[in-house]
């Protein structure tokens, strides 16, 4: 079947951690806390596969299967195969002994490096010499595709594309569990999860996953929490584990929905966005005040249009030159400022369930909202216009055709970020009806680290401690430092 997706995978190193598994390997040791656990990931990932999966596994006497592992082997998808290190009929019994499996093919496991050589003893060759006789065949006579090596060098949409090319034309995947999650510097080799979950189709909860690198430990959200409901499983919960996350973040979404009685070791903390409850536009017309009114009616009278636009190249030029209009926004750095066009069309290109409204004044884009459409409930992640237009009222113009629109589809909610972050964007809010609405956020420690974390209140961002007050004094500063930072940023680039 030439779609058929073919895996090779050299277990190696049999844990998670390089190092670690560099000294039990060098001293003969070994330990059944995380052992081989990125290969079990890998395992349950096949078996729970919907397309058709063939994986020759290739393991080294240091690497032999534990029963976990060797139980999620099941003899429709997985093949136990032999890695050789050094004795070739040496290792072939210990593995068909160990696993009660008759092997088929053979691997070499090359040690190029001085380090690799000294910890598996081989110090006169770099590769391991099979004999003539040798009963197993090579599985180098398969062509393969190192997608660790491609997921270095490229981004997951890029290699996902890469590698289904390849399947289609019979080359097979070949792995190393140890850079399932983690990125190689001297070898080149990336982390290939997010690949090979795209290619498997599976773990599709894990797909808007962000990850944020703490002190001493790694906090998880769902990038979309706002615009659809987090009721965290313990499978899910697992699968984060898995990954190497110490806490899980979630907010509850009381203006939709409320979670009745959540576990105790649930960290519930207080935390706000800014809302606006969705009738008809005339209802919004009449309720806010005469300035916002004004306003809009200046737009329009300045030329302004405004309308939905479609996710095209000619949008993503527009926006891309909203972009870098200027490297200052709102008193501080701006973000996107040098960004690529060719990355704004691929992030239009990439997103789902999302509306652009637009601007233009003489037949230029001068502005424009991006809405991510959620259950009942609009959110307005991006909303710019170009700062040469700000005398037309740009911004009024489309937050009041993103209120048109979304009671014309009967959407109930727009939201627009939180409040107390930033004194001016609060106001602009404020006069355009959205409202301060309390939700709670809650954090789940997965591991001993993220425990000890929430304990020690580590688990929550320093604005969100400061106390209101004092927050809107320290703005300035933290204004002062984030322009000077991106001059300094342009100093260096010129």
């Amino acid at each position: 079947m030439r779609n058929m997706i073919k895996l090779r995978i050299d277990v190696d190193y049999p844990y998670p951690s390089r190092l670690k598994s560099f000294l039990y390997t060098a001293l003969n040791m070994k330990t059944s806390k995380d052992y081989l656990k990125n290969a079990k990931i890998i395992a349950r990932m096949i078996n729970e596969s919907p397309k058709e999966v063939e994986a020759y596994w290739f393991f080294t006497p240091k690497t032999v299967p534990d029963r976990e592992l060797l139980d999620m082997l099941n003899k429709d998808r997985h093949e136990v195969a032999l890695h050789i290190a050094n004795n070739p009929y040496e290792e072939m019994r210990l593995l068909e002994k160990s696993t009660g499996r008759k092997l088929r093919y053979y691997t070499t496991h090359g040690t190029a490096r001085l380090l690799g050589r000294v910890i598996w003893r081989r110090f006169k060759v770099k590769v391991p010499e099979i004999p003539e006789e040798f009963p197993l065949e090579s599985f180098y006579q398969f062509p393969i595709l190192g997608l660790d090596w491609l997921c270095y060098a490229n981004d997951t949409a890029k290699a996902v594309r890469i590698s289904r090319k390849k399947i289609a034309e019979g080359k097979v995947l070949h792995i190393h569990p140890c850079w399932l999650f983690q990125r190689g510097t001297i070898n080149y080799r990336g982390p290939f999860y997010q690949t090979l979950r795209r290619i498997l189709n599976v773990d599709k909860e894990m797909e808007t996953i962000a990850v944020k690198k703490k002190i001493f430990y790694k906090v998880a959200n769902d990038t979309q929490e706002y615009v659809r409901d987090i009721i965290p499983t313990t499978n899910f919960i697992k699968k984060l584990e898995e990954r190497r996350i110490d806490i899980f973040s979630f907010i509850e979404r009381k203006w939709c929905n409320t979670l009745s009685n959540p576990p105790r070791f649930w960290v519930g903390t207080e935390d706000n966005i800014a809302l606006l409850e969705v009738t008809t536009f005339d209802d919004w017309w009449k309720n806010v005040g005469k300035k916002t009114r004004n306003m809009v009616r200046k737009a329009e009278k300045s030329g302004v249009k405004t309308g939905v636009v479609k996710p095209n190249e000619e949008l993503a030029a527009g926006i891309w030159k909203i972009y870098n209009e200027t490297p200052i926004r709102q008193q501080r750095l701006f973000p996107h400022y040098g960004i690529q066009l060719q990355t704004v069309k691929n992030n239009i290109r990439l997103l789902q369930n999302c509306t652009y409204l637009g601007s233009y004044f003489q037949d230029e884009l001068v502005g424009f909202i991006q809405l991510d459409n959620g259950h009942d409930v609009a959110l307005i992640s991006q909303i710019l216009s170009l700062q040469k237009q700000w005398d037309k009222a740009v911004n009024n113009a489309l937050i009041a055709k993103a209120i048109e629109f979304c009671a014309n589809r009967k959407i109930r909610w727009i939201m627009y970020g939180r409040m107390g972050n930033h004194p001016s964007l609060d106001k602009f809010k404020q006069g355009n009806g959205f409202l301060k609405f309390p939700v709670t956020r809650y954090y789940i420690p997965i591991t001993k680290k993220g425990q000890i974390a929430v304990k020690m209140g580590l688990h929550r961002a320093i604005k969100d401690v400061l106390p209101q007050q004092i927050k809107y004094l320290l703005i300035p500063l933290y204004n002062w430092i984030s322009r000077n930072k991106m001059r300094i940023k342009l100093r260096l680039g010129s």
